[in-house]
């Protein structure tokens, strides 16, 4: 497989959760060698993922980070603005929706798989993340 992928050279139109249609991009059709599905979701204006949690056998973890837009992002009781840059998590089991509220399409990727640990703690850019996150000095 090609190791290069150009941005939406493989998008597909999509509709999940019973939320609006989308244009997703599934980078590398989950051929990355990791446990993680890596994807880019375009949502225009108006448009929402539709709340949703994943739990049981079908437990999923959800990362969001805000390429381009505006967003609001419902997790358990909480909602988040969100804009370029911005990151959120969605836990197995908590009810969740994703929703465009600027007047751009809103391109975010999201990266989903089971729950579960890795150690990363030998990489010293682990280490410096923990210690700006303990408030030290990174």
């Amino acid at each position: 497989m090609d190791p290069f992928e150009a941005r939406d050279a493989y998008v597909f139109d999509y509709r999940m959760h019973e939320g609006s249609a989308m244009k997703v991009s599934h980078h590398f059709a989950g051929h990355t060698g990791m446990p993680v599905a890596i994807q880019t979701w375009v949502i225009e204006p108006g448009g929402f993922e539709g709340f949703h949690r994943h739990e049981g056998q079908a437990a999923l973890q959800e990362f969001y980070q805000v390429l381009e837009g505006q967003a609001t992002m419902r997790v358990g009781e909480r909602e988040y603005e969100l804009g370029p840059g911005d990151s959120i998590l969605a836990d197995a089991g908590v009810d969740h929706d994703l929703r465009n509220t600027g007047t751009d399409a809103l391109r975010v990727l999201v990266v989903w798989g089971p729950p579960g640990d890795a150690d990363f703690s030998a990489f010293g850019s682990h280490q410096l993340a923990q210690r700006a996150r303990a408030g030290g000095v990174a």
